[in-house]
């Protein structure tokens, strides 16, 4: 699979690269939006991971014109940038990322999220990701199991989303709670709105699995 890489420092281009290569993957990288686009026009990408401050146009700039095409809008996209507050988050995500890592960030980590997104979480073109007997629409923003509806708070939503664009990969306190809340938020914070998102599941509340001193992953029942 062919993976684009939008980064402006050489350093963690090559970061990027040499561990998706290691990991079979085939890479492309560009520095400046120029090259991206040409390159773009010539052979589609399987997933691209975007910086934001970058010569030329900027990577929510990039973002935009992706979603706003529709030969490029289904290509997943994670941002990766230094960029860290909760409203950059927000705008990167509400603009059609796919994911949004902040720098500095772990290598491993991000080939999990990139092989997460490659295996699909079974996104459709209409933008609704299923697990199972789980189904979430971005557009509407419905939760559904088995044809009931389920009501989520704001949060609640956001916090089943990213577990459900992460199938099978175990998400970290501090990362969950970083993407969601912010850094304003403490681990009490999580561990209630987990409690009360599994018992609004029902029975798929079990998919949500608790990793004893790391976090949770939303799996199969083991």
């Amino acid at each position: 699979m062919l993976i684009y890489i939008v980064e402006d420092e050489e350093r963690i281009r090559e970061l990027e690269s040499y561990a998706l290569e290691k990991n079979d993957f085939e890479v492309m990288s560009f520095e400046n939006s120029v090259e991206f686009y040409k390159a773009l026009g010539i052979r589609l990408p399987d997933l691209i991971l975007l910086d934001i401050m970058l010569p030329g146009d900027d990577g929510l700039t990039i973002l935009k014109k992706l979603r706003n095409n529709t030969v490029y809008e289904n290509i997943p996209v994670i941002i990766i940038s230094a960029k860290d507050t909760e409203l950059d988050r927000v705008k990167g995500l509400d603009l059609g990322a796919d994911d949004y890592m902040c720098k500095p960030f772990g290598v491993m980590e991000m080939v999990s999220r990139v092989k997460a997104r490659l295996r699909g979480s079974s996104k459709n073109t209409d933008g609704q990701i299923t697990f199972e007997k789980l189904t979430i629409s971005e557009k509407t923003r419905d939760v559904t199991t088995e044809g009931r509806t389920i009501e989520l708070t704001y949060k609640e939503f956001e916090l089943l989303k990213m577990f459900m664009e992460n199938p099978r990969i175990v998400l970290r306190r501090d990362d969950i709670l970083d993407r969601i809340w912010g850094h304003d938020s403490t681990g009490r914070t999580l561990d209630v709105h987990i409690r009360t998102l599994r018992a609004k599941l029902g029975e798929c509340g079990r998919y949500i699995v608790t990793v004893r001193n790391v976090g949770y992953k939303l799996d199969k029942d083991e």
